[in-house]
């Protein structure tokens, strides 16, 4: 069987254009990267993730068409939830930066100011560590709790594929190809950055970032509506 080279490459410009955002799953494997923790495993459950999503888009809901009209609402309406509920935690996170004297000490990191930066040794790993199954989990929420992802991954994706008839396949393999070539060099780079980069402003920075896109991405969602 022939790879169509346009359907293929079609799908992957899609999915990285869609991925690209700073979405909540992004967000979690740009922190887990910069504190150098289960990055590997984080990017292979995002992968994985991300695939069965497309699977499920290009081979099933494309099939059906798509959603109705209140499912897509659904969908939309908990997706600002989840968006508002995950921006306020980034928030929260930027006014309380992690790495406080308190728990930097308790973790036994250095701290080290210089000409009041802040700057904190150590501070990707000022976080709490977790287990592997705490990883997985979390990969997993992010990826498939975010009804915003769904709509991206599945349903826009799905959609897409069924302009390409028959070459539909060949779309979603480029689509998933996007997906693991993107989480791959957000998870490497975030791990560079990660042991480079120890400043809490940075981290302030991030959240703060964060925070704003997922209210704007939020508020976008919710003017779909009307």
């Amino acid at each position: 069987m022939t790879l169509s080279t346009p359907a293929f490459f079609a799908g992957l410009l899609l999915s990285l254009s869609l991925i690209m955002a700073i979405g909540p799953q992004n967000a979690h494997v740009l922190r887990m990267g910069l504190q150098r923790q289960h990055v590997g495993l984080t990017v292979a459950v995002c992968v994985l993730a991300d695939l069965v999503l497309i699977a499920l888009g290009v081979l099933g809901l494309a099939q059906l068409g798509g959603l109705s009209d209140r499912l897509h609402g659904a969908l939309v309406g908990a997706g600002v939830v989840f968006l508002l509920v995950y921006g306020w935690l980034a928030f929260q996170r930027c006014r309380q930066p992690l790495g406080a004297a308190a728990p930097v000490a308790a973790s036994g990191a250095t701290v080290a100011t210089d000409a009041g930066t802040g700057l904190v040794a150590g501070q990707a790993n000022a976080a709490a560590p977790i287990t592997r199954r705490q990883a997985v989990l979390a990969a997993l929420a992010f990826s498939w709790l975010n009804p915003h992802a769904w709509l991206d991954t599945a349903v826009l994706i799905g959609t897409a594929s069924l302009a390409w008839g028959a070459a539909g396949t060949d779309f979603g393999l480029g689509a998933a190809t996007g997906s693991v070539l993107w989480f791959l060099v957000l998870g490497g780079a975030a791990f560079w950055l990660g042991q480079r980069l120890q400043s809490l402003r940075l981290w302030r920075a991030l959240d703060g970032l964060v925070a704003l896109m997922m209210w704007g991405m939020a508020a976008l969602l919710l003017y779909s509506l009307f």
